[in-house]
């Protein structure tokens, strides 16, 4: 066996034009994928190409067919049964491609569940003898192992002989899009799903509900649901392609804040100061239909997702924006308590019904607020978004705290539509360049002992669309490219990317 090369230059030289052909052309020192993969470990000269014979193979039945299929179909190649039963159609030939599950029943139930953050999405492929064979405990890992032959291949200098091992540094990884201020279509965000998994991102975070509209069809609450919007059968069929594509879709209904599509239907839910001044999108939270209203949203459509997550939201809640809450909102006060308080019990309290559902909570940083009598739920995870909330805390704090943390830094993974309040767009080179996980508030990283992948478990670029008609689908859709070939790159590969900008970038626009 060869040297292993990994984070080396790229070579994009044209290898040999058939099947398994060898010539004298050296091994690329990696590989025309993005992400980059962990580790290559080049096997002899031989280049594997699709072939008239190719077929691609997986066992009748087994959880991989699904993942070979698509890849047969994506190829324009035939899809065969393997023969390792005795049930195929028959043994491996030239520029054949084999999906197989190699890890246990457990395994192999776990990545069938499309799970993200919990799913051994690591895989092995082999390319030797004119034939390439993909093996993964998991189907998300063998879906993996497909996205890094079809990139290969779509680059055109084939797949050199060799072994690849390979698995994601971080296990959240993705895009967050909000639908609530700007619809999007459905056939829009399929395209995004699809993208995502070729970038081996395994998250769509769609945040639905704001203070200018609510998108995804209601039969608990009709009258919220804005004119433009997303059926019900437009979410079913967008969580399926997901499911085929390994993305986990997180929904968020956000609340006390960013309501105001609900208060416009319920303006008596409406929160208003002591002077009688109503706040735009902020709920009463002293008021008990308040909590019935957001728990009947929750009630409908946890069941609709099929994931582990739920986004709590708990984002700029105005009343916590004062300098006297309690003189403000003497209504939210509880006896003896704060305002504080009251909102941290009011998380709490959503995320008991969410939590009915099987799901895992997830809240913005500045929705964490601990205080004497009220400390929100431990496993609940931080969404880090800004160090600009009331009171500003760093990173660090709740890191040192035990929380586990994922990264959607404003700084670097926000693109606000029309860059309103100093926000500019985010480019892919400044990602690519500057970015990492562990640079979680600005452009200052956490220390490494607190950056690790236990503890900053990923990272989503999110798209807010506060100026909804400064761009259109089509131009988000450009805009967002790039940065998300260079979310790919960080999440999945640690340390310094194996190419320059200049090369990543045309690589992009090679294989994407």
């Amino acid at each position: 066996m060869g040297k292993i090369w990994t984070g080396l230059a790229l070579s994009l030289t044209a290898l040999a034009p058939a099947v398994g052909t060898p010539n004298d052309a050296p091994a690329p020192r990696t590989l025309p994928v993005i992400p980059a993969v962990r580790e290559f470990q080049p096997a002899g000269t031989g280049v594997f190409h699709l072939g008239p014979g190719t077929r691609v193979r997986a066992g009748r039945g087994s959880a991989v067919e699904d993942e070979a299929r698509l890849l047969a179909g994506q190829l324009q190649v035939p899809f065969g049964y393997d023969d390792a039963k005795g049930d195929g159609d028959g043994p491996a030939g030239p520029g054949d491609i084999t999906l197989r599950l190699n890890g246990s029943a457990a395994e192999a139930r776990q990545g069938t569940a499309k799970s993200a953050g919990t799913v051994n999405e690591s895989y092995v492929l082999t390319a030797r003898n004119g034939r390439v064979g993909i093996d993964a405990p998991t189907d998300a890992g063998a879906f993996y192992g497909t996205r890094t032959l079809l990139q290969t291949l779509r680059a055109g200098s084939g797949l050199p002989e060799g072994v690849i091992r390979d698995a994601p540094d971080r296990r959240q990884r993705g895009l967050l899009l909000d639908i609530a201020r700007k619809p999007f279509t459905r056939d829009w965000i399929e395209d995004r799903i699809r993208q995502l998994g070729d970038l081996k991102l395994n998250q769509l975070h769609l945040h639905f509900s704001d203070d200018q509209g609510f998108r995804i069809e209601s039969s608990s609450h009709p009258e919220i649901v804005s004119r433009d919007h997303l059926s019900k059968a437009d979410l079913a069929a967008i969580i399926a392609l997901a499911a085929q594509r390994h993305v986990t879709v997180i929904p968020e209904i956000d609340s006390p804040g960013h309501l105001g599509a609900v208060i416009r239907a319920h303006p008596d839910l409406q929160l208003v100061n002591a002077s009688g001044r109503a706040l735009p999108g902020a709920i009463d939270i002293s008021n008990a239909a308040s909590a019935r209203m957001v728990d009947d949203l929750t009630r409908e459509f946890a069941p609709l997702f099929p994931g582990p997550y739920w986004h709590l939201g708990g984002d700029e809640y105005q009343a916590l924006v004062v300098d006297d809450p309690e003189s403000s909102y003497p209504q939210l006060v509880p006896p003896g308590g704060t305002v504080a308080e009251a909102t941290t019990r009011w998380l709490n309290d959503r995320e008991a019904v969410a939590r009915k559902f099987g799901k895992r909570t997830k809240a913005w940083n500045d929705g964490f607020i601990s205080t004497p009598r009220a400390v929100p739920d431990r496993d609940r995870e931080v969404e880090y978004w800004t160090g600009k909330e009331l009171g500003a805390r760093e990173p660090e704090e709740y890191l040192n705290a035990g929380r586990k943390v994922v990264n959607l830094n404003d700084e670097y993974l926000y693109y606000v539509l029309g860059e309103p309040n100093d926000f500019t767009y985010p480019t892919g080179e400044r990602i690519y360049k500057e970015w990492t996980p562990a640079v979680v508030r600005g452009t200052r990283a956490v220390a490494p002992s607190l950056a690790t992948p236990a503890r900053v478990l990923g990272g989503r670029f999110a798209v807010w669309c506060d100026q909804a008609d400064a761009q259109s689908q089509d131009e988000v859709a450009r805009g967002i490219r790039l940065p998300l070939n260079a979310l790919a790159q960080k999440l999945w590969y640690p340390g310094t990317p194996p190419l320059s900008w200049p090369a990543f970038e045309a690589l992009a626009d090679k294989v994407g």
